[in-house]
């Protein structure tokens, strides 16, 4: 999958352990689906995973990963591979954006990103395999990039994966899972836990005031391919300066964060959270603990991890020059789980260390 900041690759394996561990669950509620790693590696342990995000990009990701099924697109997702792949490069709009006027891509790799692009278009493919092709575009284009993991600047010299050539592969389709087909929505966070039941939500909302689609503007614009103005160094969408989340304002979060979890259909509620977000531990498990008439019990997880590659290297300007010390090398990563009843005597066999409370279960 894509390299993202807020992916959750290595939370994946005890965010599994608490669904499983919980009992009883069968459709589970993922509201920032973001690279629908949660969403897919719960698919593939049966789950019907309902997938949600309010930038496209991550909803194709969704539909490719969480929606589609195998049995329905991998074959002809394999011809066109094979198809995309034998494209000759043609320059247009990506290449002059973001190999010309910015330097995430080398040109050549942006020739070809125009090429298929286009041909996707002009297939006019039904949703899901679109978003299938979508995807393995905007996975090839990432192992070719120039950047940290970010597309808030690239690198001031190439880097060495920059020079590969572009090629697409199909993208890991997974079964339709034992407990259903999933799905995968575009819709504002409110709205999504509105209308959206099941039996687990799993909630991964922006932790501070980093844009995701700033972070990630090209993905969406290669996904909606609407080719629009740019502006700053960087070329980033200009939606970027309006299309803002309310969970990226610290003053606007806490209430926000309570209004989503109030409104959230689903009696078990797994939420993810980090020391570096707006909320503190003790403040969010008093926030869930008023849930359910002030009734909800709260579980909570901790985990160290390492920062993203571009918190380790330090700060940087557009012009390549060092601004910002790196003030600390890992984070700690948390795991609440709340319910109207107590779910601790359920998670205590897990092999991390479960508190509830600050109660250590070992």
């Amino acid at each position: 999958m894509i390299k993202y900041i807020g992916s959750k690759r290595t939370l994946v394996p005890a965010i599994f352990d608490i669904v499983r561990g919980v009992g009883g669950a069968r459709t589970v509620l993922d509201l920032f689906s973001g690279t629908s790693r949660v969403g897919h590696a719960l698919k593939a342990h049966g789950y019907r995973v309902l997938s949600n995000d309010h930038n496209a990009y991550a909803a194709t990701l969704a539909r490719c990963y969480v929606q589609a099924d195998a049995q329905d697109v991998l074959v002809d997702a394999t011809r066109l591979v094979a198809e995309f792949n034998a494209l000759p490069g043609s320059p247009g709009y990506f290449t002059d954006t973001f190999c010309l006027r910015s330097r995430f891509f080398q040109p050549k790799n942006g020739q070809r990103i125009d090429a298929i692009r286009e041909a996707i278009a002009a297939k006019a493919l039904p949703p899901e395999l679109e978003s299938v092709m979508l995807v393995s575009l905007m996975e090839a284009a990432d192992r070719v990039d120039s950047t940290t993991g970010l597309q808030m600047a690239y690198l001031k010299s190439w880097a060495p994966r920059a020079h590969n050539d572009l090629q697409l592969r199909v993208p890991d389709l997974l079964p339709r899972a034992t407990h259903g087909k999933g799905q995968a929505h575009n819709l504002d966070a409110f709205d999504a836990a509105a209308n959206l039941e099941a039996d687990i939500a799993y909630i991964d909302p922006p932790y501070n005031q980093h844009s995701y689609l700033g972070n990630y503007h090209i993905w969406e614009s290669l996904v909606r391919w609407d080719k629009p103005e740019v502006y700053g160094i960087a070329c980033k969408r200009v939606d970027v300066r309006n299309r803002q989340s309310i969970f990226n304002s610290r003053p606007r979060f806490a209430a926000a964060m309570q209004r989503l979890l109030a409104s959230v259909r689903a009696p078990i509620l797994l939420i993810s959270f980090n020391n570096e977000g707006y909320l503190s531990r003790p403040d969010l498990e008093s926030m869930l603990s008023s849930l359910w008439d002030a009734q909800g019990k709260v579980t909570t997880i901790e985990q160290n991890f390492k920062r993203y590659v571009g918190a380790q290297i330090g700060i940087y300007n557009p012009q390549g020059e060092k601004v910002g010390k790196v003030s600390h090398l890992r984070n700690k990563e948390y795991l609440y789980v709340a319910s109207r009843e107590s779910v601790a005597e359920r998670l205590a066999t897990m092999t991390s260390p479960v508190s509830e409370q600050g109660a250590l279960f070992e």
